[in-house]
């Protein structure tokens, strides 16, 4: 299937913006929606709406079956041993706030570390802040190369014995990066340590088998994956699930209610507290029967290959900076032109139909590193074509004209 098929099934992108053909470069911040997805979340409210493991007639009994089906299709995306070991939550930011909350708490102690990077989103940057002020422990950082990169020479030496916890974005959201998951894994846990792992970057773009990186807890949000807003996973290996708290309490998960105590259900219900994300779930199974028909690995070539060329076109304008490494990177290309702010650069853009992101993308202190406030950012996806960069290239060339630089 080439790139045209698959713009086809994108409904949104057959429209103009501001007099000219969307080109939709916003894809690290969200991905559109194949009509296979919304078609699907159709047909559940259509067909099947009901609530889930509660009532016994049929529209509750398909509703069930669609929700656990999808929750199947996950764990065999992420190679999970099994279903018990797949959470459904609102996305990668809860994902994340639960094992902080649940695990982190209850492990980390004064003169313990938890080590992360100096490149995470403030999802897996803020959750861990909390956790060492809440326990005494102290946060490290693994620090990052010239080029945003880490060595895993200094990964070994920030993961000492005294590390309970470290916690890192498999593909950064500033500079592309796609950092040494698996062998970072093999450091902490020759320390002692449990590893999580920040999907919300790597999981639409490339094959994950959580079992062969060997993380501890991967985290990831369905709406970066051609699936809908508010939902996501937080995978977790069984025997460290079974025995964190919940962090959430009512109806959904529990077991037996008593009027001074109560107990939990069995994994992986525990920690779904209220009435589940169903649609949700429906959407995200869609969406991954979608790009698994397309191919991970085959979005992932035309990703690599998408990127080379606007690195390559990127790079000829005068007074652009790109950040992050020139190659083995992701589909993403983070650069700031001269001094116009990011924000004119993307106001500029947006006249032209192009939706890029500017702003600090959710990490302030990987700004603070790269001496920017803020930066202009390009992600490309499975539906993106090389028309599609020459678009942006000659809206960039047009910004350095409307802000009098001279064209280079």
């Amino acid at each position: 299937m080439n790139t045209l098929q698959i713009r086809e099934m994108f409904p949104i992108l057959h429209q103009e913006i501001n007099g000219h053909p969307l080109v939709y470069l916003d894809n690290a911040a969200t991905a559109q929606k194949p009509l296979q997805v919304i078609e699907a979340v159709k047909r559940y409210y259509e067909h099947d709406n009901a609530n889930v493991h509660r009532g016994v007639h049929t529209l509750g009994s398909r509703a069930t079956d669609v929700y656990e089906g999808a929750r199947d299709k996950v764990a065999r995306f992420l190679h999970a041993r099994s279903t018990e070991e797949v959470v459904f939550v609102r996305g990668t930011t809860t994902a994340i706030n639960i094992v902080a909350a649940s695990y982190g708490r209850a492990v980390c102690q004064e003169g313990d570390e938890i080590v992360i990077t100096p490149m995470e989103h403030h999802s897996n940057l803020i959750p861990w802040q909390q956790v060492a002020k809440a326990t005494g422990a102290t946060l490290k950082y693994i620090p990052l190369q010239e080029d945003g990169t880490i060595s895993l020479e200094d990964a070994e030496q920030t993961i000492t014995d005294r590390t309970k916890i470290v916690a890192l974005t498999y593909v950064s959201n500033v500079l592309g990066v796609i950092n040494p998951v698996r062998d970072i894994a093999r450091i902490a846990h020759r320390h002692g340590a449990k590893i999580l792992v920040d999907g919300a970057q790597s999981t639409p773009h490339m094959k994950v088998d959580v079992q062969d990186l060997d993380c501890d807890f991967y985290a990831f949000s369905g709406h970066k994956m051609c699936g809908p807003t508010g939902i996501g996973v937080l995978y977790g290996k069984k025997q460290l699930l079974e025995q964190m708290e919940p962090i959430e309490f009512g109806g959904e998960m529990i077991d037996h209610v008593d009027l001074y105590d109560s107990t939990w259900k069995e994994l992986p219900w525990k920690f779904e507290g209220g009435t589940p994300i169903i649609a949700g779930a429906v959407g995200l199974g869609a969406a991954i029967d979608f790009l698994q028909e397309i191919g991970l690995d085959e979005i992932e070539r035309h990703e690599k290959k998408l990127t080379a060329y606007a690195m390559d076109r990127l790079s000829a304008i005068g007074d652009l900076q790109i950040y992050g490494p020139r190659h083995e990177r992701s589909g993403l290309i983070t650069f700031n032109l001269g001094d116009i702010h990011p924000h004119d650069v993307a106001t500029v853009l947006d006249a032209e139909g192009v939706a890029i992101r500017a702003g600090h993308h959710c990490c302030q202190p990987l700004m603070r590193r790269l001496n920017a406030s803020a930066t202009a950012r390009a992600s490309f996806y499975l539906y993106n074509t090389e028309e599609e960069v020459d678009r942006l290239v000659d809206s960039l060339i047009k910004t350095k004209e409307y802000f009098g630089y001279a064209i280079g």
